[in-house]
């Protein structure tokens, strides 16, 4: 008697194997059994992230609420008619940083000595400010009276000379373009040096003012603040 080969059958995919069952005559039986696959255990897992994360949970560095946060605030004094130095010290306690601070007359002084320097008015106002702000003192001389509004700011020629009379020669050098080429004599006649230009002011000048400015030479007289011209 010959035995026949036995071939196995190709396995059927692994979601929905058959297989073999005797039955209790000997009469084979094919029943469905269920396997779990990698495909069904990897979305349970996908489920159980998506169920473990509550509604108010919030990713990021930002704060609780979601927004960046604010640099810290704080109360600016009124700094005006103190001096420099108190004012300085004062603002760095409030937590100001930032500290600046100009001549308020135009003359474009350097305040070396902070003591020496008095308050007139100050940006920002006194208020709640970032405490990353500047704060920009502009101030006059112990001995000196402050201007009814701050001349500090430097305006640029541009194309047109301005009036300069009054000003002081450093502010005038200033607002003029760097390349242009400019002489300064003493209006006094007494023929001296004009060392310290922020001291000196300006009498007279040429171009006048309202001409056009085209890279041609400029010329300034003056005397010293006090004298008269």
């Amino acid at each position: 008697m010959s035995r026949n080969a036995h071939i196995a059958p190709a396995p059927l995919p692994q979601a929905a194997r058959w297989s073999l069952v005797t039955s209790p005559r000997g009469t084979p039986l094919r029943t469905r059994t269920r396997t779990t696959t990698a495909a069904t255990a990897l979305a349970a897992a996908a489920l159980l992230a998506l169920t473990s994360c509550g509604p108010d949970d919030k990713g990021g560095a930002a704060g609780t609420d979601g927004k960046p946060s604010t640099a810290d605030t704080a109360t600016l004094p009124d700094m005006t008619g103190k001096g420099l130095q108190s004012a300085q010290d004062q603002a760095q306690a409030a937590g100001f940083r930032h500290l600046a601070s100009h001549d308020a007359l135009g003359r474009g002084r350097h305040q070396v000595l902070d003591r020496n320097w008095k308050v007139c008015a100050q940006t920002p106002k006194a208020g709640e400010h970032p405490t990353d702000t500047e704060v920009d003192f502009a101030t006059v001389k112990l001995e000196e009276d402050c201007p009814s509004t701050d001349q500090g700011d430097v305006q640029e020629a541009g194309t047109t000379m301005p009036d300069f009379k009054g000003k002081s020669v450093k502010v005038a050098r200033q607002a003029l373009d760097s390349s242009t080429s400019i002489t300064v004599t003493d209006a006094s006649g007494e023929d001296r040096m004009i060392l310290v230009e922020s001291n000196w002011q300006v009498c007279s000048q040429d171009p006048a003012p309202g001409a056009k400015l085209d890279g041609q030479p400029v010329a300034f007289t003056a005397v010293k603040f006090g004298e008269s011209c």
